[in-house]
């Protein structure tokens, strides 16, 4: 078999369970832009707009709804990529049925990571749908959100998949979404930019991958393309890409195979 045969087996598999919950997920996906432009760029906007507007060159919906979408793709990743993990090795065990099979750790791997960057790729283009019908996609350029978006999803879906196989109860992710990933959405530029902080935390901010994914989702919906920052931003989340992947690979294979 081709070297993308059997880990398109485990994205078969995990697309054909998701087939059970698909409607769920669907209505949640168009609901819950909608809830958050309507509530926060419509709403809220309107006073931001009046007060602090000018200083953010753009209206406040053009400004927070990229930021939204970079959100959205986090969270999603976040929650593909722990108790699904978790699970298949401690619950279902489904892990182990796969490698009962020709499947290898590498095949596992790259599998259910090709079906989360899928999760992530649909809700994103839900989400980006819903934006342009606000009115807050202001270029062409727009469309280049969604692949930014689902880098942005890949940069957290490796290095939590490779925390989560680590770990022997679901208690482990409380802090990380405390302390991980609720600071990063509220403090990463999603809802205001992040040199309204103090500085020790303005370059912490930096220094997040969510960060980099909202300033190039904002980059392209905006139209203000700079081709250097958006290479280098792309750069950094492919390096947590890579990173999280091959540590992946490592904490499966340790837990898989003792």
């Amino acid at each position: 078999m081709s070297s993308l045969a059997l880990p398109l087996r485990v994205f078969e598999y995990w697309l054909m369970q998701y087939r059970r919950v698909w409607r769920g997920t669907a209505i949640t996906s168009i609901v819950n832009p909608v809830f958050y432009l309507g509530a926060l760029g419509v709403g809220l906007g309107t006073l931001v707009n009046k007060s602090s507007g000018a200083s953010l060159g753009v209206p406040y919906l053009d400004f927070v709804a990229p930021g939204m979408l970079a959100a959205t793709a986090m969270t999603i990743a976040a929650g593909e990529s722990s108790w699904p993990v978790m699970g298949s090795i401690k619950w279902t065990r489904q892990y182990f049925a796969m490698l009962a099979t020709p499947l290898g750790t590498r095949d596992i791997v790259l599998g259910h990571q090709l079906w989360m960057t899928a999760r992530v790729a649909s809700t994103s283009a839900v989400y980006l749908a819903v934006i342009a019908a606000f009115g807050a996609v202001d270029s062409f350029f727009g469309i280049l959100a969604l692949p930014a978006a689902v880098l942005l999803g890949a940069a957290f879906t490796t290095p939590f998949a490779a925390y989560a196989a680590t770990v022997e109860s679901d208690a482990a992710f409380v802090p990380v979404n405390r302390f991980i990933v609720v600071p990063m959405f509220l403090f990463s530029g999603t809802f205001f930019p992040v040199s309204r902080l103090p500085l020790p935390l303005e370059w912490l901010a930096y220094a997040t991958p969510l960060w980099h994914g909202v300033e190039l989702c904002r980059m392209f919906t905006l139209g203000d393309v700079h081709v250097v920052r958006a290479l280098g931003h792309a750069a950094y989340l492919l390096l947590f890409v890579v990173i999280g992947f091959l540590w992946a690979q490592r904490t499966y294979a340790e837990r898989l195979l003792k």
